[in-house]
C-alpha cells in the first residue's frame, strides 16, 4: 500500500504545475517541482491572473527560474496525411516494443506461452485501465467547460490539494477494501476515484492539444511496450522491483521538495533535483508498469488456484497511476523542448 500512497500524491501534485500563467500577454510555462503548485493564483478579479509578487519569498524564487513562454507549439496534426501520422505512431509503438524487447526480454517463459486465464485476466484488467483513462478525460472536459479550472486557480492551492488527496485516497482505499462481488459499490467508489483524478488535472486543458496529443501518443508507446515485456517475460522474472522501485519514487518524492527548502543560489544542487524528478521518475513509474505487469500475472495464477480472488479493478488502479504519472512527465518534457525553440 505505501507505493500507492507515495504515486498518488505526486500524480496529483505534479499535474497542477502544468498550467501556463498569465501574468503577462504571453503564456507563461512549466516549473519543474510538483510542490511548487504553479496553477494556482491569488483571489483576484480575473481567474487566470496569477500575482507571484503577492506569493511568499520562496515561491517567487522557485517560480523565476523557469518562467518563460509556450506561445507558438506547432500543431503535429497539420502536418502529413491521416496515413502519413497513422504509420509514424505505429512506426514508434512497434519500434518500441522491438527495442525493449531485445534489451529486456532474453530469458522467454518455459511454460510454452501465456495460459488462456492470464491472457484474460491481463486483458480484463487493461480495459478496466483503458476505462478508467476514459472516464478521467471525459470528467476533466467536462469540468474544464463547467469553470470548475478556473475556480481550483483561485483557490487555495494546499486546500485543493489536501481536499483531492482525501477524495483519491479515500475512494482509491474503499475500491481496493470493497469486494468483487459487490458490484455497484465498486464500480462506483472506482468511478469517483477517477472523478478525483479528472477534477485535479483538468487544468492541463488550458494547454495546447497538440502537446496534450503528443505526451499521450509517447505515454501509451512507453507503457504499452513496457507492458508487452512484463507479459512475455520469465514468470516473476521483475517482480523483486517493488523494493527498489519503492525506494525509488521516495527518492524522487523528496526531490520534489528541493525548491521549498534550498535557497536560489544552490543552482546546480537545485538542477539536480529537478533531473530526478522529471527523468528519475520517467524511469521510475515506467519500472512500475513492468513490475504491476508482472504482478497482474502472478495474481492471475494465484486465483486459478484459488489462493485470492480475481479483481481487476484494484489492478488497473496501479496502471492508471502509471499512466498519469508518465503521461504529466511526457507533458513537462515537451513543453521544455518547445520552449528552447
Amino acid at each position: 500500500m505505501a507505493s500507492f500512497v507515495l504515486r498518488r500524491p505526486f500524480a496529483l501534485t505534479s499535474a497542477l504545475k502544468q498550467l501556463p500563467k498569465a501574468t503577462s500577454p504571453a503564456a507563461r510555462a512549466f516549473h519543474s517541482s510538483p510542490a511548487k503548485q504553479q496553477l494556482f493564483s491569488q483571489r483576484s478579479s480575473t481567474p487566470i491572473t496569477t500575482s507571484i509578487s503577492k506569493s511568499s519569498p520562496t515561491f517567487q524564487k522557485a517560480f523565476r527560474r523557469y518562467d518563460s513562454s509556450l506561445q507558438g507549439i506547432p500543431n503535429p496534426a497539420a502536418n502529413g496525411t491521416l496515413g502519413q501520422r497513422l504509420a509514424y505512431g505505429a512506426a514508434m509503438v512497434g519500434g518500441s516494443i522491438l527495442a525493449l524487447n531485445l534489451v529486456f526480454n532474453g530469458e522467454r517463459r518455459e511454460d510454452g506461452g501465456m495460459p488462456p486465464y492470464e491472457r484474460a485476466y491481463l486483458n480484463d484488467t487493461f480495459l478496466h485501465t483503458g476505462l478508467g483513462l476514459g472516464i478521467i478525460g471525459v470528467a476533466a472536459s467536462a469540468l474544464h467547460r463547467s469553470g470548475w479550472s478556473y475556480r481550483i486557480m483561485a483557490a487555495n492551492p494546499w486546500v485543493v490539494v489536501g481536499g483531492g488527496l482525501v477524495a483519491s485516497l479515500g475512494t482509491m482505499f474503499g475500491t481496493f477494501n470493497t469486494h468483487p462481488d459487490n458490484y455497484l459499490q465498486k464500480y462506483v467508489l472506482w468511478t469517483g476515484f477517477n472523478v478525483a483524478q479528472a477534477a485535479v488535472l483538468s487544468p492541463l486543458l488550458f494547454l495546447q492539444p497538440a502537446l496534450l496529443a503528443r505526451a499521450g501518443l509517447y505515454t501509451v508507446a512507453m507503457m504499452g511496450s513496457i507492458a508487452f515485456v512484463g507479459a512475455t517475460a520469465k514468470q516473476e522474472k521483475y517482480l523483486y522491483l517493488g523494493g527498489p522501485l519503492l525506494a525509488g519514487v521516495a527518492l524522487v518524492a523528496v526531490s520534489g521538495f528541493a525548491p521549498l527548502v534550498l535557497p536560489a543560489t544552490a543552482a546546480r544542487t537545485l538542477m539536480w533535483s529537478e533531473r530526478i524528478w522529471l527523468y528519475g521518475g520517467l524511469a521510475v513509474f515506467g519500472g512500475f508498469t513492468l513490475y504491476d505487469t508482472q504482478k497482474v500475472l502472478q495474481h492471475a495464477r494465484m486465483a486459478q488456484m484459488g489462493l485470492a480472488r480475481k479483481d481487476v479493478v484494484n489492478e488497473s488502479i496501479s496502471l492508471e497511476l502509471d499512466f498519469l504519472n508518465i503521461f504529466i512527465r511526457m507533458v513537462q518534457i515537451l513543453g521544455m523542448q518547445q520552449r528552447k525553440k
